[in-house]
């Protein structure tokens, strides 16, 4: 079986909400793109297709696709203000849930959190869970610039690792000052914000507090496989490093969970040697880029490896959540 961990729903009342209350610039393309602009960069795009779930669905059997984990995609909720963040994520958690009762074969959703307001959060992961038959919690890389490891996410990070449950990261943008012109803060900054993300949460001691929940990293961990060593250096030198960790950062990267976003052989290749296969699980990023299997198929693992990361992996995560 083919589960797709990182696919994304594409909602109409939420794009437009996006567009209007936010106040971004819409920019036609076109190829068919609508682009929602902001100080110069694209903040989400959409194309009419990404709407339409029956094509949708053919993509996947066209792909050998059987089914596809469905989180809301960068900005997520986490722009609107705290009161209307919790009403915004309320219905999108709504609409995707419709999706998977529609679909439960093909679709299986991961819920999104008004992480501005942490009681609010943890009521609506109740209720995703509970009622809406969700299996995880997808999270940002940043809460409108709020880092995950301050400590009023504490008591959520204690009620996800008590249930056991899935959490995906999906990066957010970071700070853009810097990155004026050439989409850098797609191209280069969701990478940047995974990378910082996972390392704060490493250092943090995070998963040392809690080491019960699948951790899954979007875009292969972005940079964190290749700085580990420089990471465990730190660790080595500087108290700081090591205040909340009794083990070097690179012990608990080991166990944590890499989606295959990243695309190429060579940064695929990377990661099935810095973790073992175990920890590596097939994503796409649909409907925003039109990926099949062919990524991972061209790596050449051996069958259970293959079996593992385009499937396996992914299905002992969701089943433990059930």
């Amino acid at each position: 079986m083919k589960i797709d961990i990182h696919a994304h729903i594409v909602d109409r009342t939420y794009i437009d909400r996006l567009g209007s209350t936010l106040r971004l610039e819409t920019e036609k393309t076109a190829d068919g793109k609508t682009l929602f602009r902001h100080n110069g960069y694209t903040v989400a795009w959409s194309r009419d297709d990404m709407f339409d779930i029956d094509e949708r669905l053919r993509q996947m059997d066209r792909k050998k696709i059987d089914v596809r984990v469905l989180s809301l995609s960068t900005p997520s909720v986490y722009l609107w203000d705290e009161k209307a963040q919790i009403g915004v994520t309320r219905d999108i958690n709504d609409a995707l849930a419709r999706i998977c009762r529609q679909h439960p074969d093909r679709f299986t959703g991961l819920a999104s959190l008004p992480l501005k307001n942490v009681d609010a959060s943890l009521h609506e992961l109740d209720r995703c869970i509970g009622e809406l038959g969700m299996k995880g919690v997808a999270i940002g890389s940043n809460i409108d610039g709020a880092a995950l490891d301050e400590p009023q996410y504490e008591p959520l990070w204690r009620k996800i690792d008590k249930l056991r449950l899935p959490v995906f990261e999906h990066p957010m943008f970071p700070d853009t000052t810097n990155l004026r012109g050439y989409e850098l803060p797609l191209r280069v900054g969701l990478i940047f914000d995974t990378t910082l993300v996972a390392t704060r949460l490493i250092y943090s001691g995070i998963f040392e507090r809690y080491p019960n929940f699948p951790y899954i990293m979007a875009h292969s961990g972005g940079a964190l496989l290749m700085i580990l060593e420089r990471l465990d250096n730190g660790y080595r030198l500087f108290p700081d490093c090591r205040k909340h960790i009794s083990r070097l950062p690179s012990e608990y990267a080991a166990k944590l969970f890499y989606d295959t976003t990243s695309f190429g052989k060579a940064a695929l290749q990377f990661a099935l040697q810095s973790v073992a296969p175990s920890q590596i699980l097939f994503g796409t990023d649909d409907p925003f880029i039109d990926a099949g299997p062919s990524h991972v198929e061209q790596l050449g693992l051996p069958d259970d490896d293959f079996k593992s990361v385009m499937g396996g992996n992914a299905m002992r995560l969701l089943t433990r959540a059930a």
